[in-house]
C-alpha cells in the first residue's frame, strides 16, 4: 500500500515529461519550417459566422484586405457580395 504515492508521483512525472517533449517538438517544427506559423502567409481567413436559423448561416470571410459575405445552408450557397472597407479617418 505504501507504493501507491510513488506510483502516482511517477505517473505524473512521466506525463509532465511527455507533454514537455511534445511542446518542444512543436516548437522545433515551427522553428525549422516544417509546421506553418500561425497566420504567417495566410491570405484567406474566416472572420465571423452568424446563424440565421437552424439551416442557414452567414459567413464573413477575409481575403487579402477585402471581406466577402457568403450565405450557406440547405445546399444553396450564395455569394452576397464583397464589402467595402470602412473609410479611414486622417
Amino acid at each position: 500500500m505504501s507504493s501507491l504515492p510513488f506510483t502516482v508521483l511517477s505517473a505524473l512525472t512521466a506525463l509532465v515529461v511527455v507533454l514537455a517533449l511534445i511542446w518542444l517538438g512543436a516548437r522545433a517544427a515551427r522553428f525549422s519550417g516544417l509546421a506553418p506559423r500561425a497566420g504567417a502567409g495566410r491570405r484567406l481567413g474566416l472572420v465571423e459566422t452568424l446563424a440565421l436559423d437552424p439551416r442557414r448561416r452567414l459567413y464573413l470571410v477575409r481575403c487579402d484586405d477585402r471581406e466577402l459575405l457568403l450565405l450557406g445552408g440547405n445546399g444553396n450557397d450564395a455569394l452576397i457580395g464583397w464589402l467595402t472597407p470602412p473609410e479611414r479617418q486622417p
